[in-house]
């Protein structure tokens, strides 16, 4: 049975900080791209950052110099660091891993950055 459970979401304070990760299960996690994808209620979701099997990353321009994805191929587990948040990051993120063949999400995790 294939699980992604996203946990680290919470209420922050502008500028602060907050780790969110992704405990996979289910699945051969070592060969699946992960990405960290966020979405506001009615907007489209949006892709955050990327991680390849090798560890070559990349970031969604509104997250650069602020956010980082990485991943422990040992636990299954990816993670994001965010830093320095704005209002606007304000969002439901999401974990979700992707191979030729599969497309496998999270539940969610509500991130709410305000005063």
């Amino acid at each position: 049975q294939v699980q992604l459970v996203e946990s680290g979401g919470g209420l922050v304070q502008p500028g602060g900080s907050l780790s969110l990760s992704c405990a996979a299960s289910g699945f051969t996690f070592s060969i699946y791209v992960m990405n960290w994808y966020r979405q506001t209620p009615g907007k489209q979701r949006e892709r955050v950052a990327t991680i390849t099997q090798t560890g070559s990353t990349t970031y969604a321009d509104f997250v650069k110099g602020r956010f980082t994805i990485s991943r422990d191929n040992v636990k299954n587990t990816v993670y994001l660091q965010m830093n320095s948040l704005e209002p606007e990051d304000t969002a439901v993120y999401y974990c979700n891993g992707k191979s030729v063949r599969n497309d496998y999400w999270g539940q969610g995790t509500q991130v709410t950055v305000s005063s």
